[in-house]
């Protein structure tokens, strides 16, 4: 087959290409040759994925040529098309690819670690070839490694204690090695030696840490005490352990975007209790009292709607005021309630909001600004504008906006600044009393803290 009835074999749909694929595949290493030529070929009417997956069915007769294109590819697509089949062959024996570890080319090295990612727990008996690939020189084949231990799992937590205890591990494999257990179990796959250095570091941190601004993705609670005991006890959290707000804010961001269907308390099962900021504490995160037990989308926003009310409504009758506020990172969402003195005052969902039809605030702190589901702009404001336009778009936007003295548009981080504290505009000007603590929630006494390593 020349390289032109190639190449018409292999155009089409998935499914037209099936019976060429698997005559490819039958030829083995003769096929490899011109099927990778096909895979390099950013030209190529044929998709990459058909070339990619006849090349990982031949398996190890594709290693060398696939490492060889990795190493020569003059663009970044070509590598990762054949970084893609090279970690996906399909090889009776994966130690074939312990000799990629040393391969002087990081992207080899980084494949070669995903291929084990993949095998998981089976993995297990390669854990000596690859703990020395979480010292490597390269930053992402230094995450790739940890990723693998991580899908290797707890099988691995024995040998890994054991070797950074040993002289002659080197540091930067140590420092490796802590980050793994951590993917792995989190603080509890630590040893004593290790949790005691993590909790001595965190207090040296404290001692000088300056607030900075957090990534406000999530929701949080704000209630007005320095009493941090009274708090904890207030959302039934158990466990306090300090951490540095840095740690605190990690958790919380990595919590909350926990995905693993293995591991579904991950986003349930602690919370971090902010020190005492100009006098409001914080907690960041869901209580696994929430929402988690409910299995539908719409009746789990609906019961997250009652859960905050009532839970804001208790807060204020102990503190006198709480609020709660939630913003996405991943779309224009974002929430806030208020309560004072025992009764919920203003409860606001961008999502669910509908239009005042006197359009005044709902609460004193939203004075001044639009909320998000109201347009300010007349209907002609960007007639004549194409919206991909970008820079037209924008110098018409801020001119109709100053013409019209069109208010911002507010979010819970404004409402925030107004009535508490704006976490994303922490700084050395906020006065902090006290420690954070990353604390259990009732998910969290059953299942422990969600894996994964913290910065402190």
């Amino acid at each position: 087959m020349d390289d032109e009835q190639l190449t018409e074999e292999l155009s089409g749909t998935w499914d037209r290409t099936r019976s060429a694929r698997d005559a490819l595949v039958t030829r083995g290493a003769d096929a490899v040759g011109p099927v990778l030529a096909v895979l390099c070929d950013e030209r190529s009417p044929v998709d990459w994925t058909v070339p990619a997956d006849v090349l990982s069915r031949i398996g190890e007769p594709a290693l060398g040529p696939l490492v060889e294109a990795v190493t020569a590819a003059t663009s970044p697509e070509v590598t990762r098309r054949a970084g893609w089949a090279l970690g996906r062959l399909k090889v009776a024996d994966p130690g074939v690819y312990t000799a990629l570890l040393n391969h002087s080319h990081p992207q080899v090295r980084s494949t070669a670690l995903f291929a084990f990612q993949n095998l998981g727990a089976a993995a297990l008996t390669f854990v000596d070839q690859l703990v020395p690939m979480l010292g490597d020189e390269e930053p992402d084949v230094r995450r790739r490694a940890m990723w693998a231990f991580e899908a290797i799992g707890p099988g691995a937590v024995p040998l890994l204690r054991r070797l950074r205890r040993r002289p002659a591990t080197g540091l930067r494999v140590r420092a490796g090695i802590l980050e793994a257990l951590a993917a792995i179990g989190g603080p509890t796959a630590l040893d004593g030696r290790d949790q005691e250095a993590w909790r001595r570091l965190t207090r040296i941190k404290r001692r000088t840490e300056v607030p900075e601004g957090m990534h406000l993705c999530g929701s949080w609670y704000a209630v007005p005490s320095t009493d941090q005991d009274a708090v904890l006890e207030a959302f039934d959290l158990d466990d306090p352990e300090p951490a540095t707000l840095r740690t605190g804010a990690a958790a919380w961001n990595h919590d909350h975007h926990a995905w693993e269907r293995n591991r579904p308390h991950d986003r349930c099962a602690r919370v971090f209790v902010s020190p005492a900021l100009d006098g409001w504490t914080l907690v960041f995160g869901d209580s696994s009292r929430d929402t988690h037990h409910v299995d539908d989308a719409d009746d789990r926003d609906e019961a997250l709607v009652d859960v905050v009310r009532r839970r804001c409504a208790d807060l204020s009758r102990r503190f006198g005021a709480a609020q709660w506020y939630g913003m996405s990172c991943g779309d224009d969402w974002t929430a806030w309630c208020i309560a004072e003195a025992g009764e919920v005052v203003r409860y606001y969902d961008a999502y669910d909001a509908e239009e005042d039809d006197d359009d005044s605030p709902g609460h004193p702190a939203e004075s001044g600004y639009l909320l998000p589901h109201q347009d300010g702009f007349p209907d002609d404001a960007f007639d004549g504008v194409s919206p991909s336009d970008s820079a037209t778009f924008g110098a018409r936007y801020r001119q109709v906006k100053e013409e019209l003295r069109i208010p911002d548009t507010c979010h819970a981080n404004d409402i925030a600044a107004r009535l508490s504290v704006d976490p994303g505009e922490l700084g050395a000007n906020v006065m902090v009393e006290g420690h954070g603590v990353l604390a259990l929630t009732e998910c969290g006494r059953e299942h422990g803290h969600p894996a994964g390593a913290l910065p402190v």
